[in-house]
């Protein structure tokens, strides 16, 4: 851990910070509102105490609760990786700012958030779906998304065992044919 890493956060971002600044590993996170992304990552990125010059990730998260964009940064200037979670996010209408106007990698990492959650970066110039079809209307990896076989809500319902084959409705039998044991 890198303590004079969480002295120079507490300094500088002490005002802005959402709880305490936790230290775990070489692990260093900080929680902020999601107004205030575009000043923390600017600071982290361009001051000299800093100097966070590459974005490893960016994920959203949905707690059940609210949702989050999770940022892992790594500079030169700690042997530490910085965790930035932007909490708090509307779960109805989800947003933050883009920033990919520091990194230009985060681009493909935010529509990847929106395209699984939902989470819309105001300010990235291309925010489309990534994985799912243009016109697909749910997020994936939301707690709220269901398949209709789920076996979430219904334990055992619609839940096929892989030992049991299906037969296709209406063929003649023998159509399937079985291992003999």
């Amino acid at each position: 851990m890198d303590r004079a890493l969480k002295a120079r956060l507490e300094a500088r971002f002490g005002d802005i910070a959402i709880g305490p600044i936790r230290q775990r590993h070489d692990e260093t996170e900080m929680r902020i509102a999601a107004r205030d992304v575009q000043d923390v990552m600017r600071a982290l990125h361009d001051e000299a105490e800093f100097r966070f010059e590459m974005i490893a990730d960016l994920a959203g998260v949905d707690t059940g609760e609210h949702m989050q964009v999770v940022y892992h940064l790594w500079g030169e200037t700690t042997a530490d990786w910085l965790r930035i979670v932007a909490d708090d996010l509307s779960r109805e209408d989800p947003r933050a700012p883009s920033i990919t106007f520091l990194w230009k990698g985060a681009e493909w990492m935010e529509r990847e958030a929106y395209d699984m959650f939902g989470i819309v970066f105001e300010g990235n110039r291309d925010l489309r779906r990534i994985y799912m079809p243009p016109d697909y209307t749910s997020f994936p990896l939301r707690k709220d998304f269901f398949l209709p076989d789920d076996a979430a809500r219904s334990p055992g319902g619609g839940v096929r065992h892989m030992e049991r084959t299906n037969e296709p409705h209406g063929a003649p039998a023998g159509t399937v044919r079985r291992a003999k044991a």
